[in-house]
């Protein structure tokens, strides 16, 4: 396989990723949702030994392995307590909004990094779906526009437009560092303290090893299409 399907491959790894945790953050799961998880590799993917992401699966497949009538309402609840703001350590939430977290002291809603994401996103002629009451600084959102970076960048490269995806890949690192590097380590340890299903625990340990492995991917493309 040459660098520049290697390069391809992984992009759409890394945006099918980004989507996954975006649904994940996004609401509480359906029935349909959960099926489909429950359906998928997990049990091979939580077996790798040497993936990072081993034990996040792990706690997935696990999670989703004995799973009954109420395991939907379980997981909706652990999900409403934990990101809707219902609980609270120290005055804290673990509501996923970078405003929340990006600043030092107790955070505040609406703040600069909602405009910032929110000029990010006019800029490509994107916006927060009709009907939703949520900042454009939500994970769910900014996991969903990382994706799509990722999409248009794979898009590029099968057009042969190397320069235009150069761009995308600087785009995608700059936003990177300036919305999920800058606040994620802080809401993953707060929202640590928060979940109580195993479920959620792994969404945690996903969202984790993954975004510790970014830096580098992001890397290993810039290099293949160098």
């Amino acid at each position: 396989m040459t660098d520049l399907a290697c390069a391809i491959d992984l992009l759409e790894d890394r945006a099918s990723l980004y989507r996954l945790l975006a649904s994940l953050y996004y609401q509480p799961l359906s029935e349909e949702q959960i099926d489909a998880l429950a359906a998928s590799d997990l049990a091979k993917l939580a077996s790798d030994s040497k993936s990072p992401f081993a034990p996040a699966y792990r706690d997935l497949h696990g999670a989703l392995r004995l799973r009954h009538t109420g395991t939907k309402e379980e997981l909706a609840a652990d999900f409403t307590g934990a990101f809707y703001g219902i609980r609270t350590r120290e005055g804290r939430t673990a509501q996923p909004f970078e405003s929340l977290f990006r600043t030092q002291g107790p955070g505040q809603l609406m703040g600069e990094a909602r405009s910032e994401v929110y000029r990010e996103l006019r800029a490509h002629q994107l916006r927060v779906p009709e009907g939703v009451d949520l900042p454009e600084d939500h994970l769910s959102f900014i996991f969903a526009y990382l994706a799509h970076l990722c999409d248009k960048t794979a898009q590029a490269l099968r057009e042969g437009d190397r320069t235009g995806a150069r761009e995308l890949l600087k785009r995608q690192r700059a936003f990177f560092d300036a919305h999920v590097a800058s606040w994620t380590s802080a809401f993953l340890a707060q929202a640590e303290t928060m979940v109580e299903t195993r479920f959620y625990r792994g969404v945690l340990k996903l969202t984790g090893a993954f975004l510790d492995e970014e830096p580098a991917a992001m890397g290993e493309t810039e290099e293949a299409i160098a």
